[in-house]
């Protein structure tokens, strides 16, 4: 049996992992998991033209519970192995495959420095980042009513403060966070700043040295997979015309609501 990957490419960890394996030419099987199963997404990715494109068919969403104990994603499978973590499944493809070193640099300092903003990145971009869509799309698409403007202004004031301190402390003046080649802490950053971009909040446009990161970034993975791989949620405006299933609204909207506190 091949590698497998359940993902969903509305989520942020798993962009990160099919852009990597993409990018590394890491053959495998893409396992399409609904995170909104029936209900958000009235539509599946676009077929591809081989297993490790998205493709149409069904979700794998009851699959993934038992590849991961945790019953999300993103999640691997390879033979009777399974593994769940955004960064411990790019580390286990990194060391598997063997990639190119700059991902994941076989120097000790550069390694902790890759590691040092993993570590950052989860209480600082992720706290704030996904935010914005939660508030601009899906609470408003389960409640029916959009949030007080006061709400988006509060959490785009902590992400300017996150994007502050990412610029000045790990992109400083160099090429990538770690320096002149891309690594996994530019691959979750990316991924991650690209969901406020989704529901039109650019936080690019008056950053020049991040805009100018970015565009690297794009470079390095190649921009025809950075583009697919962001398909669905830079159109994710088009699920305010999806009707929802009421006890789905019942179930999650508290669940969404509860993330903003």
């Amino acid at each position: 049996m091949g590698l497998e990957l359940y993902l969903d490419l509305l989520s942020q960890p798993c962009r990160s992992i099919y852009i990597f394996a993409r990018s590394n030419n890491i053959p495998f099987e893409f396992k399409h998991v609904e995170l909104f199963k029936d209900s958000v997404l009235g539509k599946k990715p676009p077929a591809g033209s081989g297993a490790e494109q998205p493709r149409a068919g069904p979700s794998n969403s009851e699959g993934v519970g038992k590849v991961s104990l945790l019953k999300k994603v993103p999640a691997l499978k390879d033979g009777d192995f399974t593994l769940a973590e955004c960064t411990a499944i790019l580390l286990y493809l990194s060391r598997k495959y063997n990639t190119p070193d700059h991902w994941y640099p076989s120097d000790i300092q550069k390694r902790a420095q890759v590691d040092e903003y993993l570590s950052w990145h989860h209480a600082n971009i992720r706290a704030n980042a996904p935010k914005t869509m939660w508030i601009k799309v899906l609470i408003p698409l389960f409640t029916g009513k959009p949030l007080p403007s006061e709400k988006l202004q509060e959490v785009m004031e902590g992400l300017s403060a996150s994007l502050k301190q990412f610029e000045e402390r790990f992109l400083q003046d160099k090429a990538f966070i770690i320096g002149s080649e891309i690594s996994l802490a530019d691959l979750v950053a990316i991924v991650e700043l690209m969901q406020p971009v989704g529901v039109g909040c650019d936080i690019f446009e008056d950053r020049p040295r991040l805009r100018e990161w970015r565009r690297r970034v794009e470079d390095a993975v190649g921009k025809e997979l950075f583009f697919q791989a962001h398909e669905m949620i830079l159109n994710i405006k088009e699920l305010s015309n999806i009707q929802i299933d009421p006890q789905l609204k019942e179930q999650l909207t508290p669940v969404l609501m509860k993330m903003l506190k």
